[in-house]
């Protein structure tokens, strides 16, 4: 995806995403620019939280819902296309929420909460992670429940499912495993150009 324009101006937001029903939560606290398309927010969402973009996902204020219109769902509510929409638009002030939904198998839910407007630093690379903590769930582990189970049986090596799941795993799983410059360096490919200082002519000199 080509890197945004910068849209700095007028500051940035700190947003924090957290998955809705884990405890300890599992959340990012990023620095993007207001003027960020929502289906652009939701490629950063996916790098963020560490998801691999496999699944449906829609936003959501209150009942009106915003993703990927698809004209042969013809039942259901509407969804109004996230390309035409910002997060300042739909989160205009500090304090405004939104929510992503990702996978509706799972049911992924993450609060999207505008913690300040910040001044933007012109020499600051946006969309930046600042903070985080534990890792994502993996994809199609069966949402909050069946996510619960799995922790259960990987950290039992009695039970009977143990050696089958860490073989679906990979090999090992650590919960509480996050990394900050990992997400950064993922975060790369959306990040705008910072703004520049206004330069004189050579006419003004």
């Amino acid at each position: 995806m080509p890197p945004a324009k910068s849209s700095t101006s007028d500051g940035v937001y700190q947003v924090k995403i957290t998955l809705k029903g884990i405890r300890p939560p599992i959340w990012r606290r990023l620095l993007v620019e207001p003027d960020t398309r929502l289906d652009r927010l939701h490629h950063i969402l996916q790098e963020a939280m560490g998801w691999y973009d496999s699944h449906l996902h829609q936003f959501a204020v209150g009942r009106t819902l915003y993703g990927v219109p698809d004209p042969d769902f013809d039942f259901g509510p509407e969804v109004e296309d996230e390309k035409r929409v910002t997060l300042r638009q739909l989160a205009p002030t500090a304090k405004s929420k939104l929510t992503y939904e990702y996978d509706f198998g799972d049911g992924w839910e993450h609060e999207i909460l505008v913690e300040k407007v910040l001044p933007a630093d012109p020499a600051t690379l946006y969309p930046v992670c600042v903070a985080g903590a534990r890792a994502c769930p993996p994809e199609d582990c069966g949402g909050v429940w069946g996510y619960a189970d799995l922790l259960e049986t990987i950290k039992n090596p009695d039970d009977p499912e143990h050696e089958e799941m860490l073989e679906w795993l990979g090999g090992e799983f650590d919960p509480e495993a996050f990394d900050l410059d990992v997400v950064n360096r993922k975060l790369k490919r959306f990040q705008s150009k910072p703004a520049r200082a206004p330069t004189k002519s050579r006419a003004a000199k």
